[in-house]
């Protein structure tokens, strides 16, 4: 079992909201893949990816994410690079800062009588998830690059690497009341809990970012297959999402229109499993892009 280290409370509270949550998982589920990297970064790369992230421009508010205490260096260190992962969900109240289209790329279908038909794109905004990830993996890989761009581009991977492995943060389900699509899930009501389904989705690894609930959450972590977590593109690992979309986020008790759907516990309980693995191979994958393509 995996026992990720304690996380504080976040420093921010954010206002604003946009009709597609601007993170994936949660603050739990974002913190909780950076400590998963980082503990699987040699320190060199550590000490380096902190000290590029607080060359960021003060406007940014990254750099004040830094802990500034008498604990160890390398303490409040790693406390900085799990807040730096929920950095951009944030800056939504900025908005020279917030870019609600980064943390999604929809790829839309329906169902027809139990099976998934794949739909051409209806509406794909030019700068997204999966666009964004090159951008910014291009942009650290270059060291000629301003460093309080390479910076930003730091958080940005730490966080769109937690969302790509978010089923509901790679499809749109067209419908009969739906014709463009269910906004990722934010359309479809559920009756228990009283939320929508990309919201129950997003709190699988907890509603909150104390400290029991990160620790309590990061036991219930194991390994990612290898072979699994050496999947470099980032265009694997969406499929991966859209594919869970389609076979298991709108299974069983999902139906076809608006609900609101009542969840079963046997739903639950899959998708708390999955839920798992996703934040656990995010994780472990994001520590491989660290260590493999952005040296």
């Amino acid at each position: 079992m995996r026992i990720v280290a304690a996380v504080l409370s976040v420093l921010w509270i954010v206002l604003s909201g946009t009709l597609w949550p601007a993170g994936a998982w949660n603050d739990t589920g974002h913190q909780v893949v950076a400590l998963i990297a980082w503990d699987n970064l040699p320190p060199e790369p550590r000490s380096k990816l902190v000290a590029m992230m607080r060359r960021a421009e003060p406007a940014t508010r990254l750099p004040s994410l830094f802990p500034e205490d008498k604990r160890a260096m390398e303490v409040r260190a790693r406390e900085f690079f799990r807040r730096a992962a929920t950095w951009p969900d944030l800056i939504r109240s900025v908005p020279e800062l917030h870019h609600p289209t980064w943390h999604h790329r929809d790829f839309y279908w329906r169902q027809d009588k139990g099976r998934a038909i794949d739909l051409p794109d209806l509406q794909v905004h030019p700068e997204n998830l999966l666009e964004r990830l090159q951008h910014f993996k291009k942009l650290l890989a270059n060291p000629t690059a301003p460093a309080h761009e390479r910076a930003i581009g730091i958080a940005w991977v730490l966080h769109l690497v937690g969302d790509v492995h978010q089923p509901l943060h790679s499809t749109t389900r067209v419908g009969a009341t739906d014709l463009q699509g269910d906004n990722g899930g934010n359309n479809v009501k559920l009756s228990d809990p009283s939320k929508e389904l990309h919201a129950f989705w997003d709190g699988l690894p907890g509603d909150s970012s104390n400290v029991t609930d990160v620790i309590t959450y990061g036991k219930t972590l194991t390994a990612a297959d290898p072979l699994l977590a050496k999947k470099s593109d980032a265009s694997d690992w969406i499929k991966e999402s859209f594919d869970i979309a389609q076979t298991t986020v709108y299974s069983g008790p999902i139906g076809t229109g608006d609900g609101p759907f009542a969840i079963t516990q046997a739903y639950k309980d899959n998708a708390q499993k999955i839920a798992a693995e996703r934040v656990e191979l995010a994780g472990e994958r994001l520590a491989n892009l660290i260590n493999d393509e952005l040296k």
